[in-house]
């Protein structure tokens, strides 16, 4: 994870999440993307103004997100002053999610950074609608969330939820393994149940291949009864073991996409006390790059 992009729009919130980013990389050579979009009102009507003391409207927003953008990097290397890290600043006049995902496949970042709440901080919002946006639209790689005011904690414990239906490939589980090693952490395999029952064999099949992934990497499965809800289920889990990271992963009919779609009034309750890491389907396309890239290696050995 040498590439990450972090989308701010200079609230608390989206300093959170920059913090835990550069404290959970610390120990790792990293270029931190920090984005920021502005979509000002062009106005359209001759009663608006299109200058403010002189200044073109758009002129003034872009310089306001280009300062904010160098303000928030020194304020970084103040706190911080690693070696470890550089920083690329980005200011477009552009919708936030297509900015990021234009950003992902430009510059072939690794993994996106974002706070879970907007500007708002409404409590009642899953993840803030942004977040939301981004996670289902970021194809290319993982996306973690950090919920606001979630202070940083070496992620020792990690949750992995599954429900052994879908066959994963080794590109998708790498982001989950990378984290582990990195931190030594515990994988807990979590399956989220209607009712306690015996595995089908693909199930279980797997489960076998998803252990095998995983080697050395301390891990246990846990199978455990639905709360009410997916999201209910996982964050009373979460709590009661004390998982430091949730990871899952965002294909049809995942955990992921039960959780964006549960009625308001079901995942009211879930408000990502724990960051998230969620990662996209890669399936045989990240197979087949895997492969490429394990050509790459060979030819120049």
């Amino acid at each position: 994870m040498q590439k990450i992009l972090i989308p701010t729009d200079f609230s608390e919130n989206a300093w959170n999440a920059i913090d835990y980013a550069m404290q959970l990389f610390r120990n790792r050579r990293c270029t931190f993307y920090l984005l920021n979009t502005y979509t000002p009102v062009i106005p359209s009507s001759r009663f608006m103004a299109k200058m403010i003391d002189g200044v073109r409207i758009v002129d003034a927003v872009r310089e306001n997100s280009e300062r904010g953008l160098t303000n928030t990097v020194e304020r970084i290397k103040t706190k911080y002053g690693n070696p470890n890290h550089s920083f690329e600043t980005i200011s477009s006049f552009n919708l936030l999610v297509e900015e990021v995902k234009d950003i992902v496949e430009t510059f072939g970042i690794h993994l996106v950074v974002t706070g879970t709440k907007g500007a708002s901080g409404v409590d009642e919002v899953f993840m803030g609608s942004n977040t939301v946006r981004i996670i289902k639209s970021t194809k290319k790689c993982p996306v973690l969330a950090i919920p606001y005011h979630f202070e940083y904690v070496t992620p020792s414990e990690i949750a992995f939820a599954t429900d052994f239906n879908r066959f994963y490939t080794s590109s998708e589980l790498s982001p989950l393994l990378e984290m582990a090693k990195m931190f030594n952490a515990t994988i807990r395999i979590v399956h989220v149940q209607y009712g306690i029952k015996a595995l089908t064999e693909l199930q279980q099949f797997n489960l076998n291949m998803l252990r095998r992934y995983l080697g050395d990497v301390e891990h246990y499965v846990h199978t455990v009864s639905e709360l009410n809800s997916v999201s209910h289920t996982l964050e009373t889990f979460s709590k009661e073991l004390d998982i430091h990271l949730l990871a899952m992963l965002n294909y049809q009919h995942s955990y992921m996409e039960k959780m964006t779609r549960e009625p308001i009034i079901k995942r009211t309750a879930f408000h990502t006390q724990i960051p998230l890491l969620v990662i996209p389907e890669l399936g045989m396309e990240g197979v087949s790059t895997e492969a490429k890239e394990e050509e790459e290696v060979e030819s120049h050995n």
